[in-house]
């Protein structure tokens, strides 16, 4: 039986597209938005930050360096957080549904500034119990620390947690832990997954 639900943030509740912020980097940088995810990898700053290795004032302030960008910490902010889109994947109804029958987590790879603008533009967070985060817990899917954070902070066998993700590398991982995991294609898609497994929820969603 499942008692607890675990959802990946991005691009299963929340969706995000940094083609976006890749554009309006360009701008800054003064070079071609082909060219920016390059320079961001080359940097190699991104993937320790979400691991909570670096703050965010020195991210900020190398990333910036880095890339040769004259803005200021909150129009950085304002733009490392505009890759995300106003409409969410999954209906709020249906997260405040489930909320009332199961334990519901958040576990997600994520960074100080993204997790502070996210809980200030999407209410629907509020229906979590606890978010497992990989700059918080110091490890990032799928790595093999995070889910076991998040099957201590469910509160039941690892057997009795479902994991939503939208990568399968994350939803494997989790399955290695012995966690029943899907990789979420639609919220139609999800709603079936969920029947299946007779996760009961009074909301119907396609």
């Amino acid at each position: 039986m499942i008692k607890t639900i675990l959802f990946d943030l991005g691009n299963v509740v929340i969706p995000f597209d940094f083609k976006i912020a890749y554009a309006r980097l360009a701008e800054h940088c003064g070079c071609q938005v082909e060219e920016i995810p390059g320079r961001i990898r080359a940097t190699g700053l991104v993937a320790p930050f979400e691991r909570g290795e670096i703050a965010a004032e020195a991210f900020v302030r190398e990333f910036s360096n880095a890339l040769d960008l004259r803005i200021s910490y909150q129009q950085f902010c304002d733009w490392w957080s505009c890759v995300f889109l106003p409409e969410t994947l999954l209906p709020e109804a249906l997260l405040a549904d489930l909320a009332g029958r199961y334990r519901l987590l958040a576990l997600s790879n994520t960074n100080s500034i993204h997790f502070s603008m996210l809980e200030g533009a999407y209410p629907l967070l509020r229906h979590f119990d606890d978010f497992v985060l990989s700059y918080r817990v110091g490890a990032a899917k799928p790595e093999a620390k995070i889910y076991q954070a998040a099957i201590a902070r469910a509160e039941c066998n690892a057997e009795e947690c479902f994991f939503v993700d939208d990568l399968a590398v994350n939803v494997e991982a989790a399955r290695r832990h012995g966690m029943d995991a899907v990789q979420f294609i639609s919220a139609g898609q999800l709603g079936e997954e969920m029947s299946a497994r007779g996760i009961r929820s009074g909301v119907d969603v396609d």
